[in-house]
């Protein structure tokens, strides 16, 4: 992979685990907060997708699992 394409890549996925971590920590405050529920479900769904399987190989359930670890 073209280093270019790769560090783009990487700046997808990364802001996806900041915008998680975000809502997730939204959440533990305000559990009823809808935008952080959006958040936290449009983010899921991005690392589910064929899309973050493009860009990354890192085991997307595993990184659910150990962002929400982080916040609890």
């Amino acid at each position: 992979m073209n280093d270019t394409y790769e560090r783009l890549s990487n700046a997808i996925v990364l802001q996806a685990v900041k915008d998680y971590r975000n809502a997730l920590k939204r959440l533990k405050k305000h559990p009823q907060n809808e935008k952080a529920l959006n958040t936290k479900r449009e983010v899921e769904r991005f690392f589910r997708s064929d899309w973050y399987a493009s860009l990354t190989t890192v085991d997307p359930e595993m990184l659910i699992l150990k962002l929400n670890e982080e916040v609890i």
